[in-house]
């Protein structure tokens, strides 16, 4: 079964506008730039529908899709968090959002039905979105809303897999309740980054108790740390939690070049991390894993190889890091921007090998990890002192 791929031009109209840094450009570079590399050569490429008001009911409040459909023709504050800097009113906003969610639905239908094992929708990822307000450029959860379709047709245990530089919050408030699904956020630090929220201490509620997983990781942390606490804290949550299907958020703007925030990975820390996604879902999935976007605010030299990997990796096509980028898409980004400063390859040039937690040592991403550990393992039988465990 050939991995789907979720994409149509019409996914550009999800646009807050102006200097806005969500800018659709970001979509459409990666496409270009994976359809040079070959990635997408022989792929069908899936158009979706836009998802309907009881589909999107699943997580948004009925008063806040009215306010949705209202705003712009609105001539007054309609609230719920539409009209900040953050979140923009734009014309056809209900549409282009509600297509976003559909483009994510697509993907979790095409598992569902036995039609592909992976798929990915780099226009998806809007994790940030409430059940009532929107919230950190995102006016509808496609993530959420994905999960809790997935979760009534056929899937009773789902881990979400969040690689943002910004907690997961909309989707952990979501699920905080539910124990059939597993959300793990690796983010910047909540003392140093929006939203505030991700400490270590937040592991959900009643009996869903140690399925919210939280690794808050300290601004700077480059590729061999985020790596070491990945590996320190979600295989052995993956293997206690046996899961049926792998959802994952990639955002990039964890990238040390990104305006927005403060961690400092590279193309090549993220292309690894694919990779071990990818990796987890073989062993704990069956292979079923559904990726989306996300985050990711350089929209030229990060988000397109980036989002490329992700691709290349979902369709086992990996790109080797020192493919050279495309003359024809190097043209393309110099005659819209000629003072672009234009990477030669896939590749940041970084090694992304890192020490495995329990060395001895005492690394700057430690006291995350152990916060984390301590705070979940134990309620999954797990050591959190063991680093076998």
């Amino acid at each position: 079964m050939q991995p789907a791929v979720v994409w149509d031009p019409a996914l550009l109209g999800y646009d807050l506008g102006g200097e806005h840094p969500f800018n659709p450009v970001r979509l459409d570079l990666t496409v270009r730039l994976a359809t040079e590399l070959g990635v997408l050569d022989g792929v069908e490429l899936l158009v979706p529908e836009p998802a309907t008001d009881t589909e999107l009911y699943r997580i948004h409040a009925e008063e806040y899709l009215a306010a949705v459909k209202l705003a712009p023709t609105a001539g007054w504050d309609v609230g719920h968090g539409l009209g900040t800097a953050d979140n923009p009113v734009f014309s056809d906003m209900h549409d282009a959002s509600a297509l976003v969610v559909g483009s994510t639905l697509l993907g979790a239908r095409k598992i569902a039905d036995g039609e592909a094992r992976r798929a990915v929708n780099i226009a998806g990822g809007l994790h940030h979105a409430m059940r009532d307000h929107a919230a950190g450029f995102c006016v509808y959860n496609d993530c959420a809303v994905a999960v809790s379709w997935l979760l009534d047709h056929g899937f009773d245990r789902i881990a979400y897999i969040d690689t943002d530089v910004h907690h997961g919050d909309g989707v952990q408030a979501a699920f905080y309740g539910d124990p059939r699904v597993l959300t793990v956020s690796l983010h910047q630090h909540p003392f140093t980054l929006w939203p505030g929220t991700g400490y270590s201490a937040e592991t959900g509620s009643g009996e869903a108790e140690g399925t919210s997983v939280n690794v808050p990781l300290p601004p700077g942390t480059r590729d061999a740390g985020w790596l070491r606490a990945f590996h320190a804290v979600v295989p052995s949550l993956l293997e206690v939690f046996r899961p049926q299907i792998l959802v994952t958020q990639c955002g990039v703007d964890s990238h040390e070049e990104d305006p927005l925030a403060d961690l400092a990975l590279s193309v090549d820390g993220h292309r690894t991390i694919y990779a071990t996604l990818r990796d987890l879902a073989e062993r704990h999935t069956e292979g079923r894993w559904l990726a989306v976007g996300g985050g990711g605010y350089q929209l030229i030299r990060v988000v397109p190889r980036s989002w490329t990997h992700l691709m290349a990796t979902v369709l086992d096509r990996d790109v080797k890091p020192e493919t050279p980028l495309p003359p024809n898409w190097v043209s393309t980004v110099l005659r819209a921007a000629p003072s672009a400063e234009v990477p030669p390859e896939m590749t940041d040039g970084r090694d992304t090998a890192f020490r495995a937690w329990g060395d001895g040592v005492d690394d700057p991403v430690d006291v995350a990890i152990r916060d984390t550990r301590r705070a979940v393992f134990p309620l999954h039988g797990l050591d959190p002192d063991d680093p076998r465990d």
